[in-house]
């Protein structure tokens, strides 16, 4: 069994995750589309910006909290929707809700988790939006919005970068599948794989959970993701689409999957609330742009009326304080939790939170900003290499 508490990074609790993990599941969180370029660019953007410290500013303490999305949160980052998280240990969503509530943070429920929207809600009662697909049965993507409102989810979030499904290689290749599949070839991955065998005396439960009755209508059985992708999601969708939700919604509406300014002005034209920047991961269109370098664009592009959320590529606490700086309203983390969640369940997403909690407030510290406002306010950022000739420098 790992023990988490001496994961003092991110990268420490990949590894521990790739330990723990089937090779198929592993290789499901940390693949991308096609060359992984994007996948890649994602978190190597990061360090093309530098930020200039203040010195002798007196800086003791450092607050983190802010507001998003119509909440309070201790934390500036958020937890990301993620699908399926019973693929990477029995605690599933519920154990990730749990320790974000447990912190102060958003919870992110993907529509293709395995954990219902009412048992999330159930379980942790600290901030909560729901994450939801165009689905081309339109009345089960009204049904999500109905089930949301009775269980006084606080905002929701439609992601619109997966008209089809992106080309993830590395799943085509172990042969991913939901639920996974032993099969010949697949047996020899899970061998010796006890920690996340001895789970399925837990819980067996691979479905997801809010789509179950939709899922495999002609019973072939276990598919790939491609295939449920293309066979649920509609490729049709539009701005319209966007129109008709926010009909349905009175809430802070996100719309996650946004890199462009032109986008953005239009999401704002239609009552979006807030923005996710976001490649999905590097998992969808391969060399789209790093979320890092869309925000000063889109931050221009539409002021301070819409909030904006910086998805993809985090794994150190300078990365959160960089997009801040640049002009984000917070950060959403993926990977980070769930190589915590694989690598020991709830206490190993608490500690990826923990982990970037106490980069950012160190990074902080030394850069001398006491307050997530006096970083938006007052950072000197900049890319590497530039030089401002109206200095001495």
């Amino acid at each position: 069994m790992v023990n988490v508490k001496r994961c003092f990074n991110i990268s420490e609790l990949r590894k521990a995750a790739k330990k723990r993990l089937p090779s198929p599941i592993f290789h499901y969180i940390d693949g991308g589309a096609d060359d992984e370029w994007t996948l890649r660019r994602n978190t190597d953007a990061f360090e093309q910006w530098e930020v200039v410290p203040s010195m002798l500013t007196g800086v003791t303490d450092v607050d983190l909290s802010t507001q998003l999305f119509g909440q309070d949160l201790a934390l500036p980052f958020i937890i990301s929707p993620t699908g399926m998280s019973r693929l990477f240990h029995h605690h599933k969503e519920l154990g990730v809700a749990r320790a974000a509530s447990k912190a102060n943070t958003y919870y992110g429920l993907s529509s293709m988790g395995s954990s219902t929207i009412e048992d999330v809600a159930a379980a942790a009662p600290g901030p909560k939006f729901f994450q939801i697909y165009i689905f081309r049965d339109r009345g089960l993507t009204r049904r999500f919005v109905e089930r949301c409102i009775e269980a006084k989810y606080d905002a929701l979030c439609v992601t619109v970068d997966t008209a089809v499904a992106g080309n993830r290689e590395r799943d085509i290749v172990t042969g991913m599948t939901i639920p996974p599949s032993l099969t010949t070839r697949s047996l020899l991955n899970f061998a010796g794989k006890w920690s996340w065998l001895a789970g399925l005396r837990h819980n067996q439960d691979f479905t997801l959970a809010n789509l179950d009755e939709n899922i495999d209508p002609l019973k072939s059985g276990a598919l790939s993701i491609f295939e449920y992708v293309n066979q649920q999601f509609d490729p049709s969708i539009s701005w319209a689409d966007i129109g008709w939700l926010r009909e349905h919604w009175e809430g802070p509406l996100i719309i996650k999957g946004i890199l462009s300014p032109e986008d953005a002005r239009q999401a704002k034209a239609l009552g979006a609330t807030a923005i996710m920047i976001s490649n999905h991961g590097g998992r969808q269109l391969d060399s789209a742009p790093a979320p890092i370098d869309c925000i000063p664009g889109i931050r221009d592009a539409i002021g301070t009326d819409l909030e904006l959320v910086v998805d993809g590529g985090i794994r150190r606490g300078s990365h959160i304080v960089k997009a801040l700086a640049l002009g984000a309203s917070a950060c959403s983390i993926g990977r980070p939790y769930l190589y915590g969640l694989a690598a020991g369940g709830e206490p190993g997403v608490t500690q990826a939170i923990s982990i970037l909690e106490a980069e950012t407030r160190r990074f902080m510290l030394l850069a001398g900003f006491d307050s997530v406002e006096s970083l938006r306010s007052n950072a000197a950022i900049r890319r590497v290499g530039f030089v401002n000739k109206l200095s001495d420098a």
